[in-house]
């Protein structure tokens, strides 16, 4: 980390990222509108969103096909909480579509195992 003599102060260097707490993103919400899991689906619609917060158009620019809640978080790099709230308000205006993961018939699904594990390591 350098400074410059026209550098009052250096607040981070070039791999440190934004200095936004994840809160901030939402509003200090904790909650999300509709019950999303890890799993769940999203795909943006296409309808205009009364949302124009920066990390609202990011998750609709990601969502031109269905992604897992997980991989919207990694691809974010934000908790999945945050991430939650800001897919249900996408939902909430209609700019976006969840669908609930289809349920096993009980028994061990490898590839959504491996799936949900691929998202979590993005995180």
């Amino acid at each position: 980390m350098s400074t410059t003599p026209d550098d009052d102060e250096v607040w981070l260097d070039d791999d440190a990222g934004p200095l936004i707490r994840p809160y901030t993103v939402n509003a200090g919400r904790t909650q999300p509108t509709v019950e999303l899991d890890l799993l769940s689906l999203v795909i943006a619609t296409g309808q205009a969103s009364s949302r124009t917060d920066p990390e609202h158009l990011k998750v609709l620019g990601l969502c031109h096909k269905p992604l897992s809640v997980a991989e919207v978080a990694a691809y974010m790099r934000l908790p999945v909480m945050v991430t939650k709230v800001l897919l249900a308000d996408l939902v909430d205006c209609e700019a976006m579509t969840m669908r609930a993961p289809r349920p096993t018939s009980g028994s061990t699904d490898r590839v959504l195992l491996e799936k949900l594990l691929d998202g979590l390591q993005r995180i």
